[in-house]
């Protein structure tokens, strides 16, 4: 094809640019799609803070990808297939989809097993290369492509990875009938999680949540109590929900100490404490003695396996997953620093995701 596109990326912290870049080639095994929708997430977010993080930094590139900064960014997204290449089949041009971006080498011992999301290789298309859907076009081999119904919103379709990021944290865990759960924080992942744990029928749920506005994000999208953590006391007020007990499962989506004390304290014996998270570099402490004793276990899940986008695509369409509400602005890519990062951090009461609508790509000048 040649030519050039414009493509939003990260060159350093603070530093993002809308660049002209040349048009990604096809490889055989692999399709070129047209991004439609793109979703900024939080690890998006803590690499614009103070990154890079999993972005591999200039001089230090990717172990799969070849890459390093600068990157395209972007790893939530949905497209319109444009291209098709040799030998791939059960995708054809004009098909809907959404792509699974984590990148795994299929070789190591966790592939081995099926683990592609705990990879020795791990990485993100939209964080370590392989371009990302913040870019006119944009490649992948066709086993990360899951088709979208027909009639799905590509929207909506640009929701099928955090959504799955949730759907497989509840899915892994011990979640079972009758289950009292709390959930700390009311960001996309939070609240994804609420919307997942409704889906499976959970009838308990509580969420730990500062911003009032977030809290009636919460219970529009099916929480059954919710608390703020500055005004209340979690603990009490998770015995009290639960006839003294305590919950049966803790899912962390908010990744600060004080949040992990009263939700490990909020856990009852024999519970869980389920880390979805994303630290960093930051060192979490638990109360050992409260979890010995409790015989309380804390887990940890990443990312997603093969068979979660599927089971997420099938429940959204369903209308089991009702995820539309998550969505509070849409962005032009030249807007992305402003109205997208800066938003996500000054105006995070009312903000929950933001997505960036890639068809006003050509509209928009390159960075100079």
């Amino acid at each position: 094809m040649g030519g050039t596109m414009k493509a939003v990326r990260f060159h350093a912290a603070k530093d993002i640019r809308v660049d002209e870049v040349p048009i990604p080639e096809l490889k055989p095994g692999w399709v070129r799609l047209k991004p439609a929708f793109v979703g900024i997430c939080g690890s998006d977010l803590h690499e614009y803070e103070d990154g890079p993080h999993i972005i591999p930094p200039k001089g230090s590139p990717h172990v799969m990808t070849g890459e390093a900064a600068p990157i395209t960014i972007g790893h939530e997204f949905s497209g319109v297939i444009d291209q098709v290449g040799e030998g791939v089949t059960g995708i054809e041009v004009g098909d809907k989809v959404a792509v699974q971006p984590t990148i795994y080498d299929g070789g190591c011992r966790a592939c081995k097993r099926g683990l592609t999301n705990s990879c020795d290789s791990f990485g993100f298309i939209g964080l370590s290369g392989w371009g990302g859907g913040m870019g006119e076009y944009t490649t992948a081999p066709a086993e990360y492509i899951k088709k979208l119904p027909k009639d799905m919103d590509l929207k909506i379709g640009a929701l099928i990875e955090p959504l799955a990021v949730a759907w497989h944290a509840v899915a892994n865990s011990p979640l079972k009938a009758g289950d009292a759960v709390l959930v700390l924080g009311g960001g996309p992942i939070g609240l994804a999680v609420v919307l997942s744990l409704v889906a499976k029928g959970c009838k308990n749920i509580t969420v730990a949540e500062i911003s009032g506005r977030r809290r009636q994000f919460a219970k529009d999208f099916g929480a059954h109590h919710v608390v703020n953590p500055i005004e209340e006391d979690v603990v009490q007020k998770t015995k009290d929900l639960t006839g003294g007990e305590g919950v049966d499962l803790c899912f962390d989506a908010a990744g600060v100490q004080k949040a992990v004390d009263f939700g490990l304290e909020s856990v009852k014996a024999r519970g869980t404490f389920v880390n979805i998270a994303l630290w960093g570099a930051q060192r979490v402490a638990l109360n050992m003695t409260h979890m010995l004793f409790g015989e309380r276990k804390y887990v940890a899940t990443v990312t997603y396996v093969d068979g979660d986008f599927e089971a997420v695509i099938e429940a959204v369409h369903r209308g089991d997953l009702k995820a539309d509400g998550m969505i509070t602005k849409v962005i032009r890519p030249d807007e992305v620093a402003e109205e997208g990062f800066k938003a996500l951090v000054e105006d995070k009461e009312n903000q929950v995701k933001i997505l960036v609508d890639m068809s006003k790509a050509k509209e928009v000048s390159t960075t100079k």
